[in-house]
């Protein structure tokens, strides 16, 4: 009976085919997984949201779920609750981009089966899934074998050898009185080789105090051992041997005392029956997954987050023994030239390479991390001194100075090194890090290529530094926006021109003016991408005003002495205007009399050039830099703007307007424009309008305006009416 029974099931057909559900709300990710499957002969279906996934599973019989965690409404979480709920016989794996430890601790908790991490290896994929569906085809067929089974000894006996886990019973000395036929492939034992040993034989040396007493339990009921984890040693003299990791193996152990005598008469303990199921590959794989959340994948280096952890470590040691211990924030000079000329392949080959010699320098106690990018951080505890810091950071650049070659390659690189010592430089991480980074930043700012301990004089810098980084991060998620304040004819209150005005809408620090981020915009010529930022913006906006039929006023920029130094600054401003076709007599550049006091030739050339092409030229902030008379009349220039210091004093201090009369008088001689700048008051106006003055801009009229507000205020002009109506 037993035999023609297993015979039946072991010849019987598949129950069904390879049937796999793939859920993830990135099309092209599923269409490339359903490609790559198919190819491999899979029938695979799709579902773009946990929803459509789980109406399908209630709908088909798959085998394998492919499973995306991030999902917008029903998340892979939540779906992994409904198959466990339904009991669906199937395997999960899970594909996903969350490498958070307690997001895959979750989903392993809830049924998955294994962790594929994107972007992933078309290899580990298949071999995943390979594995997912056999052991899938395994489950229903115990579940098959368990249907056809009766309850006979003789069956029973069947189901017991048929299962994966290693059943036992031991008698009340712990001597094995029965294993099932797993044993062999278990633990290297025959069966005949086990029966009557003790069952400490197996037990690992680590387990041999109170977790022997599991295996051997004798309690009953919700206090038996269950789903306990323990290691067993494995018959090291088997010719299985080579197929078990490290001589031992991790169980699950579920056991249950056994006792003699009905209940009326006192029971009498006579054994143990267990069973031990082998959870080793899923331990790897929680390993693996919890090395991949706290370790960096390209150099394997621990990441911010368990680097945090050692912080919090090498903090408490410290403060507990009244030590010190040394944060160095690191950057490789110069490594964006060799992601844009050698690939980020080379890149990442580098970053590799450096980070092997950077811990050729260390100790085994010192961390070091990678923060991402080019940026590694380098924990020292416990240093005897300053010196010693400083001994360790000219060994790690002396190390990294040494050429690399790779791939036929020879590079030579450096690094920047800013060092902060606790407590001196700061009593949390977040202070040190910080104390770190600018000490490193100092080291960029004057040559690169060595080191330097965070001091008090640089706190000064902070401010500076960290605005400097935010710009870049600013540009790249489009924070900066263009604002407009109107120029307008003082005597018809006509709208002639427009001043575009940069905005930064800082994540934290809400709307900035220019003067809060300019100067660093200039000292990292951050200004130059920023400016032709503004200029295209700008483009794009004198194109709408044209396409609302609009009348064609002219727009200023404001341009920064740092952007006319390069060499291709017209050029590249010319080109933009003709690539939107727009008119360069529309538009106009204002420069600072102080950028022009230092009389750069190349300045000179350039707004030259512009000029020439039909864009004009103002001196913005006039009056303030005290030009003469015979350098004015060298410069290729429009329009004056007087100063807005000069125009407010203009009813608080008569001596003050000689100036403003003084400029005006200036630019009739020269035959220039010249603006107002700086207008609150009807006073203001009058008397600026009285000096000649075409243009004039100021609260009056009003401040500087989104550009959706500028062309609605533009647009609602009445027909020949003016755009403003003032008091009289």
């Amino acid at each position: 009976m037993q035999s023609k029974i297993a015979k039946d099931i072991i010849t019987a057909e598949p129950v069904e085919q390879s049937y796999i559900l793939i859920v993830d709300d990135q099309l092209s990710l599923l269409r490339s997984l359903q490609a790559l499957l198919q190819i491999n002969g899979y029938q695979v279906d799709l579902a773009k949201t946990g929803s459509e996934a789980i109406m399908k599973l209630q709908d088909f019989n798959y085998q394998l779920v492919l499973l995306d965690l991030q999902m917008p409404g029903i998340d892979g979480l939540e779906v992994l609750e409904f198959i466990q709920q339904a009991k669906l016989d199937l395997e999960t794996i899970v594909v996903s981009g969350d490498t958070s430890f307690l997001s895959i601790k979750d989903a392993m908790r809830l049924g998955a089966y294994d962790f594929i991490r994107k972007p992933y290896n078309p290899e580990e994929l298949l071999s995943a899934v390979s594995r997912g569906i056999e052991h899938c085809r395994k489950e229903r067929q115990m579940l098959q074998t368990e249907h056809l089974l009766d309850e006979s000894e003789q069956l029973h006996r069947f189901i017991v050898n048929s299962s994966p886990d290693f059943i036992y019973m031991l008698d009340a000395n712990g001597l094995f009185t029965y294993v099932n036929d797993v044993v062999e492939d278990f633990l290297g034992y025959k069966r005949h080789e086990i029966l009557g040993k003790h069952f400490s034989s197996i037990i690992h040396p680590h387990n041999a105090a109170e977790i022997q007493h599991f295996f051997s339990e004798q309690r009953t009921g919700d206090r038996a051992t269950a789903s306990s984890e323990m290691r067993l040693l494995v018959n090291q003299s088997s010719d299985l041997v080579e197929s078990f990791d490290n001589y031992e193996l991790i169980v699950e152990l579920n056991a249950v005392g056994m006792y003699a005598g009905s209940e009326s008469d006192k029971k009498t303990y006579i054994g143990t029956l267990g069973s031990a199921r082998n959870i080793s590959e899923r331990k790897r794989s929680e390993e693996r997954i919890s090395h991949q959340a706290y370790h960096d994948m390209l150099t394997q280096l621990p990441n911010r987050i368990l680097f945090d952890d050692r912080l919090k470590q090498a903090f408490a040691h410290a403060s507990r023994n009244g030590q010190k211990f040394a944060l160095l924030f690191m950057d490789l000079d110069r490594f964006k030239l060799i992601n844009d000329t050698l690939g980020h392949v080379m890149g990442d080959l580098v970053l590799q390479r450096v980070s092997e010699r950077i811990l050729d320098c260390l100790r085994a106690e010192d961390t070091l991390a990678r923060f991402g990018g080019d940026e590694f951080c380098l924990l020292l505890p416990d240093i005897p001194s300053k010196e010693s810091v400083a001994s360790v950071a000219e060994k790690i650049l002396k190390a990294v100075r040494q050429p690399f070659s790779i791939n036929n390659h020879e590079l030579y690189l450096s690094l920047s090194l800013g060092i902060a010592i606790y407590p001196d430089a700061g009593e949390s991480g977040e202070t040190l890090l910080r104390s770190a980074d600018i000490a490193m930043y100092h080291v960029k700012g004057n040559g690169k290529d060595g080191y330097c301990f965070y001091s008090d004089v640089m706190k000064s810098e902070s401010n500076f530094l960290t605005t400097e980084r935010d710009i870049n991060c600013a540009l790249e998620k489009k924070q900066f926006q263009v604002f407009f304040q109107p120029k307008v004819d003082p005597s018809s209150h006509m709208i002639v021109g427009m001043e575009a005005l940069l905005r930064w809408q800082h994540p934290e620090r809400g709307l900035l003016y220019p003067g809060d981020f300019i100067a660093a915009a200039e000292a990292s010529k951050m200004m130059v991408p920023i400016g032709a930022w503004v200029l295209r913006s700008v483009c794009e906006e004198v194109v709408r005003w044209q396409q609302q039929g609009l009348p064609q006023i002219k727009v200023s920029l404001n341009i920064s002495l740092v952007q006319l130094r390069e060499n291709d600054f017209s050029e590249n401003f010319i080109r933009t205007l003709q690539g939107f076709k727009l008119n360069a007599e529309l538009f106009e550049i204002e420069i600072t009399e102080q950028g022009l006091n230092k009389g750069e030739q190349e300045v000179t050339k350039q707004l030259r050039v512009l000029r020439d092409f039909g864009v004009s030229v103002t001196i913005d902030d006039f009056g303030r830099g005290y030009s003469s008379l015979s350098y004015l009349q060298n410069l290729p220039i429009n329009t004056l703007k007087i100063d807005r210091s000069f125009v407010r004093e203009i009813e608080e201090n008569q001596h003050q307007t000689c100036i403003a009369d003084g400029i005006a008088m200036m630019a009739k001689g020269l035959n220039l424009n010249v603006v107002g700048a700086g207008v609150e008051n009807l006073h203001q106006l009058d008397y600026l309008r009285n000096l000649g003055c075409r243009e004039v801009q100021g609260y009056l009229y009003s401040e500087a305006i989104s550009a959706q507000n500028a062309m609605t205020l533009l647009k609602n002009r009445s027909v020949d009416g003016p755009h403003f109506i003032l008091p009289h």
